[in-house]
This record gives C-alpha cells, sequence and structure tokens, in this order.
C-alpha cells in the first residue's frame, strides 16, 4: 500500500531504522496498530469512535461563546478540510498553527490532521527569532494564525531566507478572526459540511512537535496517526481512565504534546468535552472557572496548583476529580499542599515531547509520596549506567524507556542521542525502588525545565551575547519552591558596564523582547569570570553547583 502523502519531504528525514527506537505493541488493544500499512486517518478513527459510543450528540468543544457537539465539531472540521483542499495543498505538506487554546485552534488542528497535512503547532509566545528557526526546519506550505499574533510570524517570514521560494498561504484564524472575509473559518462557511478523510496510513505523519534542546536549535519530534492513537491505549486507559461525563481544562498549551493530549486527543478518545476559557488563566481564576464550569478534570503544572492552593481553599474545586500534573518535577509539600486544599491526592507523571504523552504515572490510589508512580501499561522502563547496563534498585542513574511511541527527529544528528539500542533516553536521572516506583533526581543535559516550560539554556546565553553590554554568560536552572527551577544567568560585563540592577533589567528586557518572555533569566548574577577547562570549554555542572548551593542565599549582583 503507497502512502497518501505524496509529499515526501518529512518521510524522506526520518532517521534510519537502525537510529530509530524499538516500537513495542505488547498490550492486546495495541495488536491491531502494528503493521505500517494499516489504513488509519487519526482524527477519523476519533470521531468514529465518538459515534460508535453513541456520543454523537454530546458536547465536544466548549468556551463562553459556543458549545459544539461532537456531531457538530465533525461537520466544522470537514468545512475547514474542504476549504484546505480547495488551496491546492498536498498531503504531506506542513501547516503551522500559530493561536491560543481556543475551540478555533482545536478545530484548525483537526482539520488539517485530517486532511493528511502534517500539523505545526507552535507556541503563541515565540518570537520571530523562534518561529524562524521552526520555519526554516519544517518548511511549511501554509500558516493558520490567529489574527492577533500575526505581527511576529510575518517577522520570521521576513527573515527566513527560504520564503521567497515557499508558496505559503497565510490564513487567519481564532475567534476574533471569524468577522473577517478572508479568515479560514469565514471561507469555511460555504463549503460543504461533510468530507472524505486524506486515507492515510498508519505509519503516514500527523504532526511535528517542536522543542528547543540543549543547543538551543529546535528539534522536530515525529509522530505519526498510529502513534497518537497507542497513546491513547496506554496512560489515558489504565491510569487517567476519564469518563464521557468529564469536563477538561487546563493551562497547557495544544501546542505541547501535553497539552494536546490532554485537552484534545484523550478527551476526544473517552468521549469527554474541553473548556477553553476566554481570558488567560491565573491561579484565581482557574479556580474560580473550575467550579463556574463544573470542570472535573484540569491539566497544569506543579508551580501552578502551588499558587492555585490558596484560592483552592477559599473557593472550593467544585466538582473537580482529577488534577493531573506533569511538565516538571513534583515537589512533595506541593503535593501535599493541593492535597490539603483540595482534598484530591494529585496524578502525577513524567512523559516527553519525543514520547508524545506519559510514560510513568501513577492514580491517585497508587501515589506513593515522593515517587512520580509506575512505568504506564504498554512501555517498559528501566535505570542503566553510562554504557547502558541496567543498575539494581535504588541506584541512581539514566532512564530508559521503550514502548508504542518513540524518538523519530526529523533530519537531526541528536537522534543518536535521545535513541539507544533502540531504548529512548529522555535526559533524567531517576531511581526505581524496590517496589518499581521511580523517584525523579534531575535533569541529565542542560535543560531548565521552569512552571513546566522548557527553556535550553544555550538559547538563552545566544540572545543575552546579543546585547552590547555582554562579554560573555552562562544560563543554568537553580531550584525554586514555587516554579521548580528558574532561570540564572551568570554575565560577564564588557569593560565600562556597570553591574548594577538597573543593568540586570535591561538585560532581562532584552531577553523577553528576543525570546518567548519565559525564557528569560529571573535572577542575573554578574561575575568576574566563568569556570571554564583548560580548553576554554564552559563547566555548566560549576555554575549548576553555584546556583543550587545559593538557592537559599542572597544573591550577589556584582563580581
Amino acid at each position: 500500500m503507497h502512502s497518501a502523502q505524496v509529499d515526501r519531504f518529512v518521510h524522506d528525514r526520518l532517521p534510519p531504522p537502525e537510529q530509530g527506537p524499538e516500537l513495542r505493541y505488547d498490550l492486546p488493544e495495541l495488536q491491531a496498530l502494528q503493521a505500517p500499512d494499516t489504513p488509519l486517518n487519526l482524527v477519523q478513527a476519533l470521531f468514529d469512535r465518538a459515534q460508535a459510543h453513541g456520543h454523537a450528540d454530546r458536547p465536544f468543544l466548549r468556551s463562553d461563546e459556543r458549545t459544539l457537539t461532537y456531531a457538530q465539531a465533525r461537520a466544522e472540521v470537514n468545512r475547514l478540510s474542504n476549504v484546505l483542499a480547495q488551496t491546492g495543498l498536498q498531503p504531506g505538506n506542513r501547516v503551522l498553527l500559530r493561536g491560543g487554546n481556543s475551540v478555533a485552534m482545536a478545530l484548525a488542528w483537526l482539520a488539517v490532521v485530517q486532511s493528511g497535512l502534517i500539523a505545526v503547532a507552535t507556541m503563541p509566545l515565540l518570537r520571530a527569532t523562534e518561529l524562524k528557526a521552526i520555519i526554516d526546519k519544517s518548511k511549511p506550505s501554509a500558516a493558520l494564525c490567529d489574527v492577533k499574533l500575526q505581527d511576529e510570524l510575518k517577522a520570521a517570514l521576513a527573515q527566513s531566507p527560504d520564503t521567497a521560494a515557499l508558496p505559503l498561504r497565510l490564513f487567519n484564524i481564532g475567534d476574533a478572526a471569524m468577522v473577517l472575509s478572508n479568515s479560514l473559518e469565514a471561507l469555511a462557511r460555504h463549503a460543504s459540511d461533510t468530507a472524505t478523510p486524506c486515507p492515510t496510513r498508519a505509519d503516514d505523519i500527523a504532526l511535528l512537535a517542536f522543542t528547543s534542546g540543549t543547543t538551543g536549535s529546535p528539534k522536530a519530534a515525529v509522530h505519526t496517526h498510529r502513534d497518537v492513537l497507542a497513546a491513547c491505549e496506554t496512560w489515558p486507559s489504565h491510569v487517567l481512565r476519564a469518563t464521557p461525563d468529564d469536563i477538561v481544562m487546563g493551562s497547557p498549551p495544544l501546542a505541547f504534546t501535553f497539552g494536546l493530549g490532554g485537552l484534545l486527543i484523550f478527551p476526544m478518545w473517552a468521549g469527554a468535552s474541553v473548556y477553553f476559557p476566554s481570558i488567560p488563566y491565573t491561579p484565581e481564576a482557574m479556580v474560580k472557572l473550575i467550579g463556574q464550569v463544573g470542570a472535573t478534570l484540569c491539566y497544569t503544572a506543579p508551580t501552578f496548583y502551588r499558587q492555585m492552593a490558596a484560592f483552592a481553599q477559599q473557593h472550593g474545586i467544585g466538582k473537580l476529580r482529577i488534577s493531573v500534573s506533569a511538565g516538571e518535577g513534583l515537589p512533595d509539600a506541593t503535593r501535599q499542599l493541593w492535597k490539603d486544599a483540595s482534598g484530591l491526592e494529585m496524578l502525577d507523571g513524567i512523559g516527553a515531547t519525543e514520547m508524545f504523552h506519559i510514560f510513568i504515572s501513577a492514580a491517585p490510589a497508587d501515589v506513593k509520596r515522593g515517587a512520580i508512580g509506575r512505568v504506564v501499561p504498554g512501555y517498559q522502563a528501566k535505570i542503566v549506567d553510562e554504557q547502558g547496563r541496567e543498575l539494581p534498585r535504588g541506584t541512581v542513574g539514566r532512564l530508559a524507556v521503550k514502548g508504542p511511541t518513540g524518538c523519530r527527529y526529523l533530519d537531526d544528528p541528536r537522534q543518536a542521542a535521545y535513541v539507544q539500542d533502540g531504548w529512548n533516553f529522555p535526559g533524567d536521572a531517576f531511581m526505581q525502588d524496590a517496589d518499581g516506583y521511580f523517584v525523579y533526581q534531575a535533569r541529565t543535559d542542560d535543560m531548565i525545565i521552569t512552571a513546566g516550560y522548557n527553556v535550553a539554556g544555550p538559547e538563552v546565553e545566544a540572545a543575552l551575547l546579543q546585547h552590547p553590554a555582554v562579554a560573555e554568560c552562562g544560563v543554568v536552572g537553580r531550584p525554586d519552591d514555587e516554579r521548580g527551577m528558574i532561570v540564572v544567568a551568570y554575565v560577564v560585563l564588557k569593560p565600562g558596564e556597570v553591574a548594577d540592577a538597573a543593568q540586570a533589567k535591561t538585560l532581562q528586557d532584552h531577553v523577553k523582547h528576543t525570546l518567548a518572555p519565559y525564557k528569560y533569566p529571573r535572577d542575573v548574577v554578574f561575575v568576574a569570570q566563568l569556570p571554564r577547562t583548560e580548553t576554554g570549554k564552559l563547566q555548566r555542572f560549576a555554575l549548576r553547583k553555584r546556583a543550587t548551593e545559593s538557592a537559599t542565599l542572597p544573591t550577589p549582583t556584582t563580581p
């Protein structure tokens, strides 16, 4: 059977089989997904499942402005798919999506994937420099962009050397775009609400999920239609166990696989509904909306739960029955704070963009204090040394994982570091206890996970070095009770520059305007020199040690 994706750009840039992950389909319910040539369209399969289970007339997508049932949402997706087809886009073309969490964004993503196109969702906060790197890597043929977020995208397109050669079509999307005659939604009003989904097969590509690597250059994790459907059969089915009566809400962006799974794919799998707010989430607003909307299932990062606890104590949590934490390590103090305030035991989990979603977790009834959980059914995990040899229980080492999903980077030499002998290495140090529970220790690379966001230290360094006052710098993470970690920049200034609070703020503002604002260093420490090896290589481990030791001490701002 030949692939329906006639544009082979992504297929031709996958790692060779010997560098790819060993995919395992050990659960009985995964057996039907083993054959790569199996006809499978992810979006069609999810809508068909909802209809087969009698959910067609149940609410699916909710907002303050509108609520769509599964049947209504499918009709809207069909209209959008027909419009995309009329533009001349070919299956396998990449489509960049840029927007916040909304009904419009969810429908656009589903329409793209149903059409056999490859979704490239981007964070709303990304700046032109970051978007340019994604555009240069993925070579999109179209962009669906919230009308309120087009400035940075247009600036990125203007900077990209390939823009002139790319026949890129730009469409407005989002609630604010519905009244514009050239918006995707306006064009779709006149399209048919029936469509034939692209006849993709199991190993055709559904999405590229971008994540900043330790070098700062973006990595594109490739996921197939089969990958996403296989993920539904693991953690959602065996640990989360959502029901059609659940109303889901949360803060992770749909551009993150954590948000894409939790706030779109997995609710569809369960026949549940998702609420997208019309206002930005704050800890207090989220707690109030949980009660107002009747939400029963919430996704966010530990930092947010910690900040929500006081408001949960004040306002209550309504019908909330499951609170899912992921995106960063969950301190036990935060778990207990939330439990005391809400009465709920946290459902913790660790996943990776490269693996699509969570592979180690524990349902509330199976929680063990201090541990994330056990390996999710369908996956295997072990702790190994630097040579890949499994270590005894109770020993700290590198986490290795395999299952029905795995890492395949788009045209990236870092594939060889992430996948070794078929095992995936997410870059985390863990310990597994005698009961099989996994206890998180630390990252094994330069990634800083702050308030659920991944920040690559070298990327922030590159931004700081663009400022004329900076001679050199090193960026690492420092443990923080509120955010898990914070970004700390150790900066050597050029001669004549003043190391004071005003200079620190100037550098922070510079990073905010160069990169996504969440990447800025919350602490800038001016130093006379940076620790380096005899060959001149920056010793980030020494900076991390210094940052950790100073976590409870006042931080100097001058050498």
